[in-house]
């Protein structure tokens, strides 16, 4: 029995490495036309970018917003069209409700070249039956369709991380 030689597969790109690509695209552009930056993570465990924040002055402001990007080419939309419903895994998840810094899950619908946003934490604390002991391997949210990423929601998520600036000057000790 002779064997066909079947030439090898050189590595593809596929459509989720473009709508990867895309997602980070798009949401960086509209962190840069703020005057923020946002540095890419290498070792991606459930945060993609680090968002950093400056005064009028271009000085660099504490702390950070971390985004996870999630893109996909089919929204699943809910709601009567007013929700998207999205699944995250349990320790994406608990990962992310652990931070202190807010943390912004953010769907790239690549069809529309649009995004939409959740505040994970500020979310799961408006839900008092959510009980991180409970939750099963994936939890399913949803975002409202009206939370688009914009330069405006950009700035909002800088508010976000003031916002609890603010708090930790008031508590927090440095201690050897």
């Amino acid at each position: 029995m002779v064997k066909k030689h079947v030439p090898a597969r050189r590595k593809r790109r596929t459509r989720e490495h473009i709508l990867a690509d895309l997602s980070a695209n798009y949401v960086e552009g509209h962190v840069l036309r703020c005057g923020f930056s946002v540095e890419r993570v290498a070792h991606d465990y459930g945060i993609d970018l680090i968002l950093f924040t400056y005064d009028r002055e271009g000085e660099c402001e504490p702390g950070n917003v971390f985004l996870q990007l999630k893109a996909t080419d089919r929204l699943q939309l809910v709601s009567g069209g007013e929700r998207i419903a999205f699944r995250i895994d349990r320790a994406d998840l608990l990962a992310w409700l652990e931070q202190t810094m807010p943390v912004i899950l953010i769907i790239y619908d690549g069809k529309t070249d649009r995004a939409y946003w959740l505040y994970v934490q500020a979310h799961f604390e408006k839900q008092p039956e959510f009980s991180p002991a409970t939750v099963g391997e994936q939890v399913t949210v949803h975002l409202p369709k009206a939370n688009t990423v914009s330069q405006a929601t950009i700035r909002r998520f800088a508010n976000f991380r003031e916002r609890i600036c603010q708090q930790a000057r008031k508590v927090v000790r440095h201690e050897e």
